[in-house]
């Protein structure tokens, strides 16, 4: 579409930001080797979702169906295999140089070709105990069917011959059965320093040893992995619960097509023109050669060998919370926003502890997106029911990728007798809710929070999240409302209708954010001052893209944060520099939206779990709530305005998606998460000061 930069394209342009923090000299080479794995895991997701969809666009043949169609799918399928070419190649590139700056820390990647005679012993001993039990070769050719592939395993496709007869070849199959062993085999401790095998190489070392039954003496093994169709299916039928329909689905994500094929490019031809065949490929579709390593985002968790120490910040309590033994107390007095992750989650925590042991507690409702596999949150409500509290869970068991865990979930709490609501057909609940009701004498006190970010202890030490802790009543009420809906979508939309505080989807975010802007638009042709400053993860929607045009056109000066996907070309003539945009990628993953306008001088703010996009304001259920307290509202700005200054990690998302940072010269370097770690640390020291004194 004219003056729109294609989604997919301008996601690989964030996957490009990732990737330059893995080239980053100045990043520490954890951190580094975490980026590739990152890139990788996050490439993995895009063609098992993006891909796969643009493939079912070219099928249906502009039959919409419920698509929301690009126009040109095969442009940018072709786009795609380009881009995702380059990145691998870049890619490689680092790796190898991250490799030589592992061997000067003296901490070596080996494989089972340069194993001196006591590595040799060990990972023999390593595989008959650790590793034969759990793998099963399968002799391909003998099998009149291909065995189903596992989406996020790891392959070796071997060839087996006798070095008399080279042309009476073998081919078998071995899944890596890294999520049972572990990716990474550090070898015995050595003075020269430290020594780390993968898990393909224990076993192409023992290749001889797995397959001495058939008298083969040479052999040569290539790993591979088959990326798949993952989007899931949920059909109509009235008859079937939705809780079959997700168990049904995911099984036949187990059959999801092929969308890509990625190989080392030593893998034998032959092997690889029969692979093809089997998994019905041809050349046209994404068969990606690339080195000896695949699945890289197991290295999201490469061994800890490094000698420089971690240099990631704790989380500190929030001031506010410092000064009681109680969080609710806290609450019940004034209203206090948490910055994940610079302030600890724990205090949420905290919060839900204390109503499941509170008497005068009675009901804790929340939704649930994304929970840590570990979940204190659960842990925390299944002591309120233990506690005789009636808890209500919203359980999206569509959350993408935490499909099962969410399934485990479901029967765990209902166990435990909590009542677990399970969605909306055709609908996300994606909103990130709490209310507790506690009951004194005649009186209903209710209280909860509202955030931008998943109720995860785990992602909180990563992902950048704000999160409001309040005792307001009009936010509680329309809390209550929207679970009124929730807990029965058919007959209760009107209460999602009703809320008059919060901004909901799918009724009315879309329609009040577009007046505020046309608020913006009204005071800049009226020539006074007019500002937006927005932050979301992606941005893809047109009618608020055009209407971003049209203010910035009108006059209104608009300054945006986006992490990921931005479809804008801000580089117009009709409204040039007056929309500007820049995406943040650095040690945290930015997640939080925040939205502010200046509406004359009485700025409207807001916080939410919402990204611009059609899928988020129109087909899920989102909430954003308005920031009040003027403390909070000056703190929120602030931190805006920190990343805003950012010039270290900070890129310019123009028209040509070249990811150019910042300049800094000439400025004092403002690294945002830093800063923002200080200005809030000095404000808790701070306000010790004042409470010691």
């Amino acid at each position: 579409m004219k003056n729109l930069i294609p989604r997919d394209i301008s996601w690989l342009s964030f996957n490009g930001r990732v990737l330059q923090e893995a080239n980053d000299a100045t990043v520490p080479l954890k951190e580094r080797i975490r980026f590739l794995g990152i890139f990788s895991n996050n490439m993995d997701e895009f063609f098992r979702v993006r891909v796969a969809t643009l493939r079912r666009m070219i099928e249906l043949g502009g039959k919409k169906g419920n698509m929301h169609l690009e126009e040109k799918p095969q442009q940018i399928l072709d786009q795609i295999q380009s881009i995702v070419l380059q990145q691998q190649s870049e890619f490689t590139r680092i790796w190898e140089g991250i490799l030589q700056e592992l061997k000067k820390e003296k901490i070596f990647l080996i494989d089972e070709k340069h194993l001196n005679k006591e590595q040799k012993a060990y990972v023999k001993k390593f595989f008959d105990e650790e590793v034969r039990s759990n793998i099963i070769p399968l002799m391909i050719e003998s099998l009149q069917q291909l065995p189903y592939l596992r989406e996020k395993s790891i392959y070796l496709g071997v060839v087996m011959h006798k070095k008399e007869s080279a042309y009476d070849r073998k081919y078998a199959l071995i899944e890596i059965p890294s999520r049972i062993v572990g990716r990474f085999v550090q070898l015995p401790a050595s003075k020269d320093g430290h020594f780390i095998i993968l898990l393909e190489d224990v076993i192409r070392y023992n290749l001889p040893y797995i397959f001495s039954y058939f008298g083969y003496d040479h052999f040569s093994a290539h790993v591979f992995k088959v990326t798949k169709d993952a989007e899931l299916d949920i059909d109509n039928d009235i008859t079937t619960s939705f809780v079959q329909k997700i168990q049904s689905g995911l099984k036949n994500r187990r059959k999801g097509k092929p969308v890509r094929f990625v190989y080392d490019k030593e893998m034998d031809a032959g092997l690889l023109e029969y692979m093809m065949k089997r998994l019905n490929l041809s050349r046209k579709d994404n068969i990606i050669p690339g080195g000896r390593i695949h699945n890289y985002r197991h290295f999201m968790d490469f061994p800890d060998v490094f000698n420089s120490k971690n240099t990631r910040r704790a989380p500190i309590t929030h001031p506010a919370l410092q000064r009681s033994l109680r969080v609710t107390d806290v609450i019940m007095e004034q209203d206090v926003m948490l910055h994940f992750p610079y302030q600890s989650f724990n205090s949420v925590i905290d919060l839900l502890r204390e109503a499941a042991i509170d008497p005068n507690v009675t009901t804790i409702k929340l939704t649930a997106y994304r929970l840590a596999s570990n979940s204190k949150v659960i842990n925390a409500l299944v002591n309120a029911v233990r506690n005789g509290k009636e808890v209500v869970v919203m359980l999206e068991l569509r959350a993408r990728f935490d499909e099962e865990n969410n399934l485990e979930w479901k029967e765990k709490l209902e166990e435990e007798g909590v009542k677990v609501l399970l969605g909306i057909p055709e609908m996300k609940v994606h909103a990130k809710l709490c209310v507790i009701k506690k009951r004194i004498g005649t009186k209903t006190i209710q209280y909860g929070f509202v955030s931008t970010g998943n109720l995860n202890e785990k992602t909180a030490k990563v992902y950048g999240d704000h999160c409001l802790l309040t005792s307001n009543r009009n936010i509680m009420a329309d809390i209550n409302r929207i679970f009124k809906y929730i807990e029965d979508p058919k007959h209760n939309a009107i209460h999602l209708r009703a809320c008059k505080t919060l901004l909901v989807c799918p009724t009315d975010m879309r329609k009040k954010l577009m007046q505020h802007i046309n608020m913006e638009i009204k005071h800049a042709k009226a020539r006074k001052p007019a500002a937006i400053i927005a932050k979301v993860n992606s941005l893809s929607d047109i009618p608020f893209i055009n209407k971003l045009y049209e203010a910035a056109e009108a006059g209104v000066e608009i300054k945006l944060l986006v992490r990921g996907i931005f479809c804008a070309m801000i580089e117009q003539k009709k409204f040039k520099g007056r929309l500007q945009a820049i995406s943040i990628v650095d040690e945290y993953l930015e997640h939080a939206r925040v939205m502010i306008f200046h509406n004359n001088g009485k700025e409207k703010m807001y916080i939410s779990s919402a990204d611009w996009m059609v899928r988020n304001l129109d087909h899920r259920v989102e909430a954003a709530v308005p920031i009040t307290d003027e403390g909070i509202r000056q703190e929120l700005k602030e931190i805006i305005h920190i990343q805003l200054r950012d010039n270290v990690k900070a890129r310019i998302l123009d028209n040509a998606l070249s990811n150019n940072y910042v300049p800094s010269a000439g400025k004092k370097k403002v690294r945002s998460q830093i800063e923002t770690y200080h200005y809030l640390f000095n404000k808790m020291q701070k306000a010790g000061e004042v409470s010691s004194n």
